[in-house]
């Protein structure tokens, strides 16, 4: 057996793993963390302390997804220069790329700068408006590495014709 197939193996447990925690963390931990009051009993959390786990929470996965971006591009990279083009593929790998960087690079530390400013510059229209546009990024990632995971596993399953 090829090094070749442990690397593709490999590479879509990445994804998968990836797109998992994504949706874990969106779909399970966020609405656990935002709806405190309804699971503790003598301790009630604020909204702006529940955004401040949140934010920690995401932060600490950006150097996942950092490493994730990496990774794609590394492989992709390869894959594109020995002449394995797929256009599916390359327009998942793109959305990958530049949602999990939005995300990482700009979105999570902008969002921890402003909850730095105190409770009042988290109730601005710009705070608001920048979790709503890294949320809509959250879930472009998702549907980006779930695209790319599908289609990289469908042409492992093609036979070669070249």
């Amino acid at each position: 057996m090829s090094k070749k197939i442990y690397v593709d193996f490999s590479y879509l447990i990445l994804l998968a793993a990836t797109f998992g925690a994504v949706i874990v963390l969106g779909v399970i931990v966020a609405p656990v963390v935002f709806h405190t009051d309804k699971i503790l009993v003598d301790l009630v959390m604020d909204r702006y302390n529940e955004g401040i786990i949140m934010g920690e929470l995401f932060h600490r996965f950006s150097y996942w997804i950092y490493f994730v971006a990496f990774s794609v591009f590394i492989y992709e990279s390869y894959i594109y220069k020995i002449g394995q083009r797929d256009a599916i593929a390359f327009g998942a790998t793109v959305t990958v790329l530049f949602s999990s960087l939005m995300f990482s690079g700009v979105y999570a530390p902008k969002i921890l700068d402003i909850q730095d400013l105190g409770i009042e510059a988290t109730q601005s229209d710009t705070f608001q408006n920048i979790h709503i546009a890294s949320e809509i990024d959250f879930k472009i990632l998702a549907v980006g590495l779930l695209v790319l995971f599908v289609r990289r596993l469908m042409l492992l399953r093609l036979p070669k014709s070249f």
